[in-house]
Formats: structure tokens, sequence, C-alpha cells
């Protein structure tokens, strides 16, 4: 090879090597292809283990649609999931796990409420910040001490509101209540009461411990009062539960559902029991009944359709979970902050004002509100033919 040529190309070796390293230093910024690690606390075992395993369900279905997606920017959701066994204490010992991996973005937890509130004070304290599925307004309320803790559901107040409505008219006058003895019960026995007695409407009640597999003596003594209606606001089962207890007693008149008493989309072996029950949940548990006439409701009918396709079911639940991994990739993009590191403070800070058209329907939080699920969201659903549908 000749001087010359040998010169040549060294010369343009060189200039190529030093377009490159300019193009590293002053060009567009290094790419971020770690993966986004989300934790999830959820009850895969003990009473709650169906809807805990609902949302395992939802959470892996939604990290395969983002990662095959290509809009996360050549990044990838890993979901790091443990068992809570449907106890406080054991959501306590996962909260801390998470927290201390420094590669986790954000935590989901599940439906348990007092796993959620007792943990509360952890996850301000490691300040890594914590979307829980579980219903209880305690867990996002007061905001000031619960900076980093989102919940996405529905609230008490508005199905309470709901349920009055619907109440009122189908002129209701005497209701009887079976509620769960838990944060969320409690709640809901108060917003209930509140809005009855603004509509001149009777209330009597009876509780059942979340981890109850009887309630005949609950319904039985709700149904000596003679009520006209029956309202079930407890977790699924207990619901399903209390609707065929209620047929085997003197009680003909109707039953409503709190929205966390939504479960299955079909109901089995409690079709009969539950037929023409009314329950307040999102349209997205019927929404095979409903024309796309929007973006958003096209991505819930094909949500739907992915997941009854995948699992041969369809859960109501599962929206909100697939709607936190949606909201916690979101803020993780949106953060920014060093490549490859995690920005939990910014995450926290973009969740707090985040807006999304999600699969459970219009979520706002706001620095005065970080429980994101709008009113909006709730409609009327009517169990026919062994499963809900949509009212009217």
């Amino acid at each position: 090879m000749s001087p010359i040529r040998s010169a040549t190309i060294a010369a343009l070796a060189s200039a190529v090597v030093a377009t490159t390293l300019t193009g590293c230093q002053f060009g567009g910024a290094e790419q971020d292809t770690s993966p986004i690690v989300i934790a999830a606390d959820l009850e895969l075992s003990g009473a709650a283990a169906p809807v805990g395993r609902a949302y395992q369900r939802a959470l892996e279905l939604k990290r395969d649609q983002l990662n095959s997606s290509g809009a996360l920017n050549g990044r990838k959701i890993e979901l790091k999931v443990k068992d809570n066994r449907s106890d406080s204490a054991e959501s306590l010992r996962n909260i801390a796990d998470f927290s201390s991996d420094s590669r986790v973005s954000a935590i989901i937890m599940g439906g348990c409420n007092e796993c959620a509130v007792g943990a509360v004070g952890t996850i301000n304290e490691k300040r890594i910040p914590t979307i829980a599925l579980a219903a209880s307004g305690a867990i996002a309320s007061p905001v000031a001490e619960r900076r980093y803790m989102f919940k996405l559901g529905p609230n008490a107040p508005d199905s309470a509101a709901a349920l009055t409505t619907e109440l009122r008219r189908n002129n209701i006058r005497k209701v009887g209540m079976l509620v769960s003895d838990d944060d969320y019960g409690r709640e809901g026995a108060t917003a209930l009461k509140s809005e009855l007695d603004k509509a001149n409407i009777t209330l009597r009640e009876q509780k059942v411990k979340t981890t109850d597999t009887v309630v005949s003596q609950q319904i039985q003594l709700l149904a000596s009062g003679k009520p006209d209606a029956l309202v079930f606001w407890t977790p699924p089962e207990q619901a399903t539960l209390a609707a065929t207890s209620a047929q085997q007693t003197t009680f003909r008149g109707s039953l409503f559902f709190d929205a966390s008493a939504a479960g299955d989309l079909f109901l089995g072996a409690a079709a009969r029991a539950t037929e023409r029950a009314t329950m307040i949940f999102t349209q997205t548990m019927v929404i095979d009944d409903v024309i796309a006439t929007t973006p958003a409701k096209a991505a819930r009918r094909q949500w739907f359709q992915d997941y009854t396709a995948r699992f041969g079911g369809y859960n109501g639940s599962s929206s909100f979970a697939a709607d936190a991994v949606q909201l916690i990739a979101d803020a993780e993009r949106r953060a920014g902050g060093e490549v490859g590191k995690v920005n939990r403070n910014g995450i926290r800070d973009v969740l707090e004002t985040s807006q999304m058209d999600g699969l459970s329907g219009p979520i706002r939080m706001t620095p005065d509100n970080h429980s994101g699920l709008m009113p909006q969201a709730l409609t009327t659903l009517v169990a026919r033919n062994g499963r809900w549908r949509l009212a009217g």
C-alpha cells in the first residue's frame, strides 16, 4: 500500500472517530435503555386472593402490551411481584424490601385497605411513589401526610351518591346494608347514610368481617326488617354470597352492589340470585355493550378483548391495575434525571399532576387530590342472564 493511501485511510479513520466522539459528547442525549422496574405488593393468597390474582394478570398483560408497542423508546417494563398473603404485616415487609431496591421506580399495591393505610408511614419515609388499588379514602388523604401515596379506584362518596340516585329512581324508601368491617366499609356506611338522609331513605346495617365466608345470619337480620332493597358494600365473593343468602329468605326486594363488590364479568353459580341486581362501577366492565365513539372507548374495548382473549373471562378491577402501570411508565419517562438512575422524587412530582383518559375512565391527580378516578367514571350496570350489562 502506498504511503499516500495509508495516510489518507488513517486520516479518514481519525475523522470518523472524532465525529463519533463529538456526537457522544456534544450531540443528543444518551438513550436510556435501562428497564423500568415496577414492584407490586398483591394478595395472591389468603382471603383476597381472587382479586389479587386478577390484578397480577392485568399487570402482566399491560407490561407485555407496553413492551411490544415501542412506546417506551427502547426501554422495557419489568415487574417485581410479592405476595402479601392478605396480611398487612407481610405487606409492610414487602414495601420495605421494594424501597431498598434502587432499581424500583414505584410500587403498586393491591386491594387490601389495611395494607395500604398501614404502609403510608414507610412509603413517605422511604420516598417511594406508590399507587394503591384499594378503595379506602384514608390511603390518599390527607395529602399533606401522604405525599408519595396515590390511589386509583372508586371513592366511597362518589359510589354512595350514585347508589342513592338509583335508589331514589326506583322509589326505594327503606334500605338494609351489608357492609365490610374495614376502613372502606366504615367510610362507605358513613357516606351512604349521609346521602340517604338527604333523600329521606332509612338505613339499617349489618357488618361482616372481610374474612367471613358465611353471611346468612346478617342477611336474615336485614331481611327481617322488611327493606325495599339490600345494598352490599363488601368484596366480590361476599357480595355474591349475600345475594345467594338473600334468595333463601323472605326478601323479595331489589339488590344493589357498591363498586367494591365488582368482580368477574360472568356471575357463574350466583347468576340466578343476582338476576336484575344493580351495581355502580366503571363502564369498562361492560365495554362490549358500548359503541366505541372515541379513542378512549376504543382503547377500553381493545383492553377488554385482549384480557378476555388471554384469560377466558374479564375482571372489573383489572383496568385499575393497567392504568397504574401506564401512569408510572409515563411518569418515569417524563421525570428526567440521570441516565440509568431512578428519579423517584421526579416520578412523584409527575404523578401528582397526571391527567389521563384511562382504561378505567377519566383520571386526574392534583397536589390537593391523590385519588385520581373521577366521579364521571362510574356508571350503572345491571345483572342479566348471568353477566353484568350496561343499564338501560
